[in-house]
């Protein structure tokens, strides 16, 4: 016998997945309208699991109080871009030769704004809007990158993050299980 909690953190957010491709046969029309520059009202749901219970819970639901904060912080009204992608010296010029940025330990980027302090204020703006990630921002990379950071960050609460499931629109969704 195990228990399994939920929680669930709403953001917006944009991307563009630069590497799509598409069968018109199953797809109904060869439109690649994820390589445009788009946005989304995303939704994570962590689940996470026990086979004991500590203080008749899996864990407090409090216990993720960070990982709101992480997406309010973080994500909330961002656009995701893969540093691979081939618009990204278009969209970040001012970064592309690709470095200069601050890393983070849960696999993200942001621009060093101190790098382009003298520039107008909407061009400060619009390069503090970006999260620079490795890897094509689908919501199947998408939800194994936040699996990913939530299991290490809750390796101490003894408790299993059992699965991630991260809607890209109320209708489409995808899980990855741990």
């Amino acid at each position: 016998m195990y228990w399994e909690i939920s929680k669930s953190f709403d953001f917006c957010y944009g991307h563009r997945v630069w590497s799509q491709e598409l069968n018109a046969k199953f797809s109904l029309d060869p439109c690649l309208k994820c390589r445009h520059l788009h946005g989304h009202q995303g939704k994570v749901i962590v689940h996470l699991s026990s086979d004991q219970l500590q203080n008749s819970m899996v864990t407090d639901f409090k216990h993720l109080n960070w990982f709101k904060a992480f997406i309010d912080d973080v994500l909330d009204h961002k656009f995701i871009i893969d540093i691979n992608d081939p618009l990204f010296e278009t969209l970040l010029p001012h970064y592309a030769e690709k470095k200069n940025f601050m890393e983070f330990k849960e696999g993200y980027k942001l621009v060093d704004l101190n790098i382009i302090k003298e520039e107008p204020s909407h061009i400060k703006e619009m390069y503090e809007g970006f999260v620079i990630v490795d890897f094509v921002p689908t919501s199947e990379n998408l939800s194994a990158w936040l699996l990913g950071i939530i299991q290490e960050k809750i390796k101490p609460l003894n408790v299993k993050v059992s699965k991630v499931e991260f809607y890209e629109t109320p209708k489409s969704k995808s899980t990855v299980h741990a």
